[in-house]
């Protein structure tokens, strides 16, 4: 038996039938990658990121960006990118033509994030430990991510662990922050949405899985999963 599970207090099914989690920020720490990939992309469409850039961003579907990035208005000249804390300097990728489509720009966003996270993945301390107990304790698990299948298949071998179900990009008409993606991610396990926790960590996520009338644990970006795990083991999750 791992070390994590040895003497690991039960969790409170009473509360629960299925965990749902998000990845990009929740599981691994790739929001700073995912900002930097979209800089570097903006960047060489003429238009730098800057603040106001960031809902767009931030736990968006790629396409969601792109159209974002094809439609909207250039930033102000010297306006600078608003990089999530920790991020790392942005990598130089291929220039993308000006006047492409949303398509090819969210193409070029896919291979700019999957370059990154190939580089360099950090998984988001604890996530390992909790998916290993939620599957020695029989708990389905689904991944509802805003990200590629793609990108997906380069992060699962990372954390070890077999979902019941990947939800991701391209899998619901819409993504989030509507509720189609925990909302389908809750049909396909055949749990009641109101029996599902879903675990995120960005506003649009915590949207879409409230909006679906999941239970929603924030991730503590100071202290990992540990409050995460605290919960399913007994202390009601808020919202929902």
């Amino acid at each position: 038996m791992p070390e994590a599970l040895a003497g690991a207090v039960p969790f409170d099914t009473v509360l629960f039938d299925a965990v749902l989690f998000d990845m990009d920020g929740t599981l691994v720490d790739t929001e700073g990658l995912w900002w930097q990939a979209v800089a570097a992309v903006a960047r060489s469409l003429g238009r730098p990121l800057a603040a106001a850039d960031a809902p767009y961003v931030t736990g968006r579907a790629v396409g969601d960006t792109a159209a974002h990035l094809v439609a909207g208005p250039a930033a102000p000249p010297g306006a600078g990118p608003a990089a999530p804390p920790g991020a790392a300097p942005e990598a130089t990728s291929a220039p993308v033509p000006e006047g492409l489509g949303v398509r090819e720009v969210a193409a070029a966003l896919t291979e700019a994030f999957a370059e990154r996270v190939r580089a360099g993945l950090t998984v988001v301390p604890g996530a390992p430990e909790l998916l290993a107990e939620l599957a020695a304790a029989a708990v389905p698990t689904a991944l509802v991510t805003a990200s590629p299948r793609s990108i997906v298949e380069l992060v699962l071998p990372r954390l070890g662990h077999t979902f019941d179900l990947v939800i991701a990009d391209g899998d619901t008409a819409r993504g989030k922050p509507h509720p189609e993606p925990y909302l389908e991610a809750a049909r396909r396990l055949r749990v009641a949405p109101a029996r599902c926790v879903a675990v995120e960590d960005s506003p649009v996520g915590v949207a879409a899985a409230t909006a679906a009338g999941c239970r929603v644990l924030v991730v503590d970006p100071g202290h990992g999963l540990a409050r995460v795990r605290a919960s399913l083991r007994g202390a009601p999750p808020h919202g929902g």
